[in-house]
């Protein structure tokens, strides 16, 4: 028997204030509710006291947004999926978003340890008039402690239905997709980020959010620089007409959400008009 965590998350518009309920039940709650940016914009900091997930451990994560709220969901760590002896850890996550509800759902990286089998599933409703920035990040094993991933599975999915299905099985042994340059080219971060809306996009606003990011990926591939960036690779592009997407492949964490960072606060000024306002969980 492993452990239950559920979490339900509710937000109204109370004036120009987002209202935030919550009720938790087992080992996953809210750490804090901060409002950094005024009352428009709730931060919701989630926490899971055990510090990991694993085999026959679920964590359910319910979000339901009314019309004119928007939320900030991050998360203080790493989610850690650690070594199974046989059933799955699960982690799933499902946002409905109401017709003029935005949402940003930002936690840290997700590490697969060695032996995990772990399952982490994202599903978000988005109405129409609703808009939401997502990412996520996996990062297999601590290569840089010498704790690689060669054993276990990871599954990964992420729906936003009519828009977005995506269903990856991963597996420690599957070197043609870990090693390949067709795949992960030997590294072993993802990194994903999503812009999406319930309606089509105007093909100008498309346009502007793919330009701005792939500048940024241009700058990190210019030619001279060094360092973190230089096992780097990025792609952007629309995957619907009402989904903008970018891609990084990493040896290391902390470029690629470095680059997420960098983008997710470009489209939040493009889209929103709002300055980027990062969680100080970030930062400690």
């Amino acid at each position: 028997m492993g452990w239950l965590g559920e979490l339900n998350l509710q937000y109204r518009r109370e004036g120009e204030r987002t209202v935030a309920l919550d009720r938790h039940h087992g080992p996953l709650r809210v750490l804090q509710r901060l409002y950094p940016e005024g009352d428009a914009v709730c931060h919701h900091v989630l926490v899971h006291p055990p510090g990991g997930v694993v085999g026959g451990d679920v964590l359910a994560v319910q979000a339901d947004l009314a019309s004119g709220t928007h939320a900030l969901i991050t998360t203080p760590g790493a989610t850690r999926f650690y070594r199974s002896n046989g059933p799955a850890a699960v982690q799933r996550i499902h946002a409905r978003v109401a017709d003029g509800a935005r949402l940003e759902w930002l936690p840290l990286e997700a590490i697969a340890y060695d032996g995990c089998v772990a399952e982490n599933r994202l599903h978000f409703d988005l109405a129409p008039g609703a808009e939401m920035m997502g990412w996520d990040m996996l990062a297999l094993g601590l290569p840089a402690a010498g704790a690689h991933w060669r054993h276990g599975s990871y599954l990964q999915s992420l729906t936003l239905p009519g828009l977005w299905l995506e269903h990856a099985q991963i597996r420690a042994d599957d070197h043609r997709l870990l090693d390949s340059p067709l795949g992960w080219a030997g590294r072993r971060v993802l990194g994903t980020l999503w812009f999406a809306a319930g309606t089509a996009l105007p093909g100008a606003r498309a346009a502007a959010l793919l330009e701005s990011v792939r500048e940024l990926i241009e700058a990190d591939a210019a030619p001279g620089e060094a360092g973190a960036t230089a096992s780097l690779q990025a792609g952007a592009t629309a995957t619907h007409e009402a989904v903008v997407v970018l891609r990084v492949l990493a040896a290391r964490v902390e470029p690629a959400m470095q680059l997420l960072v960098q983008a997710w606060s470009r489209w939040r000024m493009q889209a929103w008009g709002l300055p980027a306002c990062a969680p100080r969980v970030w930062r400690t």
